[in-house]
C-alpha cells in the first residue's frame, strides 16, 4: 500500500513545474539573459540525444511552439512556419535539460571544528544561475539550510522574477541527535520527526531529507508522514543502514554506496559509527557487486523501489591528483573561497595515500552494478565538500564520471535527465526530447555521445521555451560565488 502512492508527487510541485511563464510574463531581470525568445523556434541540422538511451539522431529539426516540443524529424524534411525564428544547428548536439538530484543553494563556507563549528552560506544569487547556465533545468535541493530563502527563491524563479531551474525544495534536514552542523535542527523523537514534515509541507516544501544521526523510528514516522502527502524522503544516512531504511520506508538514498555502514562490524543500532568515510569504504574493500552481501542489498533496494543517487564530483574533491583544475571554477568563485579551496586542494594532494582514490574507484563499480541489476540510478554533484564542486559545473562533471564508471555517453545522459524526471513523477512533461513535452532543451556545441566533455561546451538552454544565454549568466556571478 505505502508504494501505490509514489508514483505520485506533491500537487504543489507538479503544478509548478507545468506553468512555465510565457514569455511576457519574464521580468526585466530575467529578460537581460534570454538569447531567444520567439513564438515558434526551429533547431535545424541539429544532433539529437533524446534522454531515453537510444541512439542519436543526425541532422534533425525541432519545432519548439507555446514552450513545447511541436515535433522533431529530419531537417529535409521538416514543414517550417514561415514566421518561425531558425536557427541552424550543424555541429551541434542537444539534450534534455538536466534534472539534478542532489543539488544545493548553499555553500561550505567554514569548515572549522572550533565553536560554533561548521557554517554554511546561502548562494540563492549565484546557484541558480551557475545551474540554468550549465544545462540544469530542474533540481531538487537535497536539504535545505535557509528554507525560507530557498522557498522563496522558487516563487520568484516560477514567477518569471529571477533566473534558475525549476526547483523541488527539500525542507530542513531531518537530523538526530549530536549533529556536526551548527544550523541543523536535532530531532527528539517520532513525534517530532512527524511534527516537522508536516510543517515545512504545510510550507510548501515538496520534498524531504534525512540525515547522518536520525533513528529509524525517526526515519519510519517521517516516511510515513511524508507518504500521506504523496511526498518522497531522500537520505545521506550513517545512525541507520541502508537496508534498515529501505524497510522504513525511504524512497531514495545519497552518495551511492559507500556511505552505508550496515557492513561495518560491531555497528550498533541507530548510531553513526566512528571513522568516517574511511571506515566505511574499508568495509567495502572486499566486496564487490558479485558478493551475496551486494547482491542480496541491490535485491532489497529494487523490491522497495529504492533509487540511489550517484555524488561522484564531491567525492573526487578527496582523491589526490582529481579533480582537473578549470579556470572557469575558479573565476567564479569569491577570492577568500578561492584561496580555501586551493588550499584544502593542495592538502588532499599531499597525501597521495589518503584511500579515496580506492573508495572512488570501488564506488563507480557499485554503481554501475546496481544499474545492471535494475536499479534506478539518478545523478547530482553535492556542492559541498572543499567547495571545489560547483553548482553547475558540477552536474556537468557528474554526467563525465558516469562515464568513466562504465556508462555510456547515452546511458549517462538518460541518468541525469529521464531518470531523475521518472523518481520526480515528471516524466510525461520534462527528462526526454519527446513530442508534447515541455521545452527543456540544452544546445551544445560538439557530440557529448562521442566525446562526454563536451557537454561543458553549453552554447544555449531552453526552460520553458525560451532560450537563455549562459554566458551572460556566468558573467553574472563572476568573482561571487561563496558569497551571495
Amino acid at each position: 500500500m505505502r508504494r501505490s502512492v509514489l508514483v505520485f508527487v506533491s500537487l504543489m510541485f507538479l503544478a509548478s513545474l507545468a506553468l512555465g511563464q510565457s514569455r511576457s510574463q519574464l521580468s526585466p531581470a530575467v529578460r537581460e539573459f534570454v538569447k531567444i525568445d520567439a513564438p515558434i523556434v526551429v533547431l535545424k541540422h541539429v544532433r539529437v540525444i533524446d534522454g531515453t538511451g537510444t541512439a542519436p539522431r543526425t541532422d534533425q529539426a525541432i519545432v519548439i511552439e507555446d514552450g513545447k516540443i511541436a515535433t522533431i524529424g529530419d531537417s529535409v524534411a521538416a514543414k517550417i512556419p514561415d514566421q518561425a525564428k531558425v536557427v541552424d544547428l550543424a555541429g551541434y548536439s542537444v539534450i534534455p535539460g538536466l534534472v539534478g538530484m542532489h543539488n544545493h543553494l548553499h555553500y561550505t563556507a567554514d569548515q572549522s571544528a572550533d565553536p560554533p563549528g561548521v557554517l554554511i552560506n546561502q548562494i540563492t544569487f549565484s546557484a541558480p544561475r551557475l545551474y540554468l547556465a550549465a544545462g540544469v533545468t530542474t533540481m531538487r535541493t537535497a536539504g535545505s539550510i535557509e528554507p525560507y530563502a530557498d522557498l522563496n527563491l522558487k516563487r520568484k524563479i516560477d514567477a518569471g522574477q529571477s533566473p534558475g531551474p525549476k526547483i523541488d525544495v527539500t525542507a530542513p534536514y531531518l537530523e538526530g541527535q549530536n549533529s556536526f552542523l551548527t544550523q541543523m535542527h536535532e530531532l527528539s523523537g517520532p513525534a517530532d520527526a512527524r511534527r516537522m514534515v508536516n510543517f515545512w509541507a504545510d510550507s510548501g516544501a515538496t520534498s524531504f531529507k534525512a540525515y547522518m544521526n536520525i533513528t529509524r523510528e525517526e526515519l519510519r514516522a517521517a516516511a510515513e508522514e511524508a507518504h500521506k502527502r504523496h511526498l518522497k524522503v531522500t537520505g545521506h544516512l550513517c545512525s541507520v543502514g541502508f537496508r534498515e531504511a529501505a524497510e522504513a520506508g525511504i524512497d531514495n538514498l545519497e552518495h551511492g554506496f559507500i556511505v552505508d555502514t550496515e557492513f561495518i562490524p560491531g555497528k550498533k543500532p541507530d548510531q553513526c559509527p566512528p571513522g568516517g568515510l574511511a571506515a566505511v569504504g574499508a568495509t567495502f574493500a572486499n566486496l564487490d557487486g558479485d558478493s551475496p552481501q551486494l547482491k542480496d542489498l541491490f535485491r532489497t533496494l529494487v523490491e522497495y523501489h529504492v533509487a540511489i543517487t550517484s555524488t561522484l564530483p564531491v567525492f573526487e574533491q578527496f582523491v589526490p591528483g582529481r579533480p582537473p583544475l578549470q579556470q572557469r571554477v575558479l573565476d567564479a568563485m569569491l577570492p577568500e573561497a578561492r584561496s580555501n579551496y586551493l588550499t584544502a586542494r593542495v592538502q588532499v594532494h599531499s597525501n597521495p595515500q589518503n584511500g579515496f582514490a580506492a573508495i572512488f574507484k570501488k564506488e563507480m563499480e557499485l554503481e554501475h552494478a546496481f544499474v545492471q541489476a535494475g536499479g534506478l540510478l539518478l545523478n547530482g554533484p553535492d556542492p559541498s565538500g572543499i567547495g571545489g564542486t560547483l553548482p553547475g559545473f558540477g552536474d556537468q562533471r557528474g554526467v563525465e564520471l558516469l562515464v568513466e564508471a562504465g556508462f555510456t555517453p547515452v546511458e549517462a545522459i538518460r541518468i541525469s535527465t529521464l531518470n531523475g524526471a521518472e523518481f520526480e513523477g515528471m516524466a510525461d512533461s520534462i527528462g526526454s526530447l519527446t513530442v508534447g513535452k515541455t521545452a527543456d532543451i540544452v544546445v551544445i556545441h560538439g557530440d557529448p555521445s562521442a566525446n562526454i566533455n563536451d557537454i561543458e561546451k553549453v552554447e544555449i538552454v531552453f526552460k520553458n521555451g525560451v532560450g537563455y544565454d549562459p554566458a551572460k549568466l556566468l558573467d553574472s556571478v563572476r568573482g561571487i560565488v561563496g558569497l551571495r
